[in-house]
């Protein structure tokens, strides 16, 4: 085999070249083989291969480099540099990320997880180089999907300033998760089927290598007007304009070409944009016909790609998805906005029930959380939809532009704490701390599937900001007999008794009836709430406690800084209340990949751990008094 071939970084310029589109197969083989077993980004990494494969031809690593965005799609460059071993744990708990990771290898210059980053941190290597008196190549690779942010627009802007070599590499797939939208995807449509302008550059080069010395020269002068020449055939040129130099469009799955076209982008002494038309799923049927399905896959069929394990059960974002269509059809008055994630929101139903109330704005959280405050203003009520690692980048929009106006936008927050196997940069556990300390801001938390239907019902008749925030994953449904009418800014009492309290926040609920379960075992008298509201505080509810309990315990799946926990036990202290309130939450620190029960373990946030602890406190306490 080609691939046994390839232990570490370079170790594919050793290769022949008659080689190459097999070890392309294998590459793909191997992929499907392991992603099919571990789960993983599978679509966007079949699309790559020849792509990265050509990277690495063209540069050397690790002095070279390259700077993934997103960073979905780096399994094949992982491969590349020596870690074809670690796809076995692929994404577990200690073992090789999804994402690139500078811990996990010198090979990866920048760690990424979010979208639109990568030109921005490109420029950034570009300058440091310079600084130093380095020589090496910046390589930025980002999807026509990263695009549609408007952080890379920033990016390309500064980019057109530079004075040495930068590379771009717009990977263009028509894809970011969902099919991309806007105008840029018009734009990059009309490019890659200029093939006019593509072709008579080709002849013209063809033509004039046969001439030594005249045909350099005549080449030199077409290079100096080649932005007039491409004008009459390229629509738009954008980014010409910019000052950015334009090569392709260039087929994504011929490393022969992609090589060539990287050697020439070398020598160019500023930025320049290198457009790579590639297919989602490249090699695999069920990816090719269903790259949003395998965008994203747990353990797979290979035969026919159909999902393995058990039926699937019905989720939170399953729930939130029944639940806003029915008030699509009742509220004429309702819109739903979307970051380019309509299927992973649970948008899609809605968007086929309702298309003039639907809104995909691309990869842009500020613009969303802005342009939601625009309809609200307009006498619409509009409902984002977005996963709660992806809010953070439209934090100063909520500020301004939606608490500071107080206009009714509800913001669905789903993949809200740990959400396991894509780590760090998509853990869900800042969302508590940065929404409460917004004046206006409104936060619920629902403690199973069916209070996160009346709380999103609460909401879109709320003439405020407010958020909803639900985890990942099969939804809890338990404790479905306790259900109270919401009531703003009310806790909920499941069981009264004495002595130790447990609060939880949200999807945490589960866990701390199983912490008061064990409680009881061990013939403790616990009280259970429901917190429901993150803010406001159900103060009421707190001095009532403090008067017929020694010890709370507040379970959240949020960092303790600045969370729930934190809240309560600064306003036992303002109160001068004698009860002890012990926080159980996400230390100051960034969580890795893993699955969910062991993250929580390693956190502190199983049951077990947490009853542990409450045991203990209360047996010093009482040695205390």
């Amino acid at each position: 085999m080609v691939l046994e071939r390839i232990q570490k970084a370079n170790d594919i310029k050793r290769i022949d070249p008659e080689d190459l589109d097999l070890l392309a197969d294998e590459i793909r083989e191997f992929l499907i083989e392991k992603i099919s077993r571990t789960g993983g980004h599978l679509a966007s990494n079949l699309g790559v291969v020849e792509l990265t494969m050509a990277l690495h031809l063209a540069f050397r690593l690790p002095n070279d480099k390259m700077i993934w965005d997103v960073g979905h799609q780096s399994y094949t460059h992982k491969i590349l540099t020596g870690r074809k071993a670690g796809f076995d744990e692929l994404r577990t708990y200690g073992g090789m990320s999804g994402f690139p990771k500078r811990k996990e290898s010198s090979c990866d210059a920048f760690d990424t997880g979010h979208s639109s980053t990568s030109i921005s941190a490109g420029i950034g290597y570009v300058k440091a180089r310079e600084l130093l008196g380095q020589k090496h190549s910046v390589i930025s690779i980002i999807g026509d999907g990263s695009l549609t942010g408007g952080m890379a627009y920033e990016a390309l802007n500064n980019a057109s300033q530079l004075k040495s070599n930068f590379i771009i590499v717009l990977n263009d797939n028509r894809m970011s998760i969902s099919e991309n939208v806007g105008g840029m995807s018009r734009y990059l449509n009309s490019l890659r089927t200029a093939g006019a302008y593509t072709e008579l550059k080709r002849q013209i080069e063809q033509a004039l290598h046969k001439f030594p010395g005249a045909g350099d020269r005549v080449m030199n002068q077409l290079r100096k007007t080649k932005s007039s020449i491409k004008q009459l055939f390229v629509p738009g040129m954008f980014f010409e304009d910019m000052g950015i130099t334009y090569l392709g469009p260039v087929d994504g799955h011929n490393v022969k070409e992609l090589y060539r076209v990287f050697y020439e982008a070398k020598k160019i002494n500023h930025a320049v944009l290198v457009h790579v038309i590639t297919k989602k799923g490249m090699g695999y049927l069920p990816a090719e016909e269903h790259p949003e399905k395998f965008h994203g896959t747990g353990p797979f069929e290979i035969v026919t790609g159909k999902a393995l394990g058990d039926k699937k059960e019905e989720s939170y974002t399953d729930i939130f998805s029944r639940t806003i269509c029915e008030l699509g059809r009742e509220k004429k008055d309702l819109a739903v906005i979307t970051a380019a994630m309509a299927d992973g929101t649970g948008l899609s139903a809605f968007q086929k029930a309702f298309p003039d109330r639907f809104f995909d704005v691309g990869i842009a959280e500020q613009h969303a959380v802005t342009f939601a405050a625009g309809l609200a203003a307009g006498g619409i009520h509009p409902v984002f939809a977005v996963y709660s690692s992806f809010l953070q980048r439209g934090y100063d929009q909520m500020i301004h532009d939606v608490c500071l106006q107080n206009l009714p936008v509800t913001f669905a927050i789903d993949r809200a704490g740990l959400v396991g196997s894509d780590g760090e940069t998509h853990q869900g556990v800042f969302d508590l701390s940065y929404l409460s300390h917004i004046p206006n801001m409104t936060v619920m938390a629902p403690k199973n599937g069916s209070e996160l239907t009346e709380m999103i019902r609460y909401a879109v008749n709320y003439p405020g900001p407010m958020a909803v925030r639900y985890p990942r994953g099969t939804a809890y449904g338990g404790y479905a007999e306790y259900h109270e009418p919401i009531a703003y800014g009310k806790s909920e009492m499941i069981t009264e008794e004495k002595g130790i309290a447990v609060i939880a926040v949200g999807h945490m609920f589960e866990v701390a009836a199983e912490v008061r379960k064990q409680l009881k075992g061990l013939r403790y008298d616990c009280t259970l709430v429901n917190a429901r509201f993150v803010k406001p505080m159900d103060t009421e509810m707190l001095r009532k406690l403090a008067k017929t309990h020694h010890l709370i315990a507040v379970i959240e799946e949020n960092v303790r800084i600045g969370g729930f926990g934190e809240q309560v036990q600064s306003f036992f202290k303002e109160e001068n209340l004698e009860t002890e309130v012990h926080g159980f939450a996400i230390p100051d620190e960034y969580v890795e990949h893993g699955n969910v029960s062991v993250l929580r373990k390693e956190v502190g946030l199983c049951a077990d751990t947490i009853v542990e602890q409450i045991v203990e406190a209360d047996r010093k306490q009482r040695e205390r008094s």
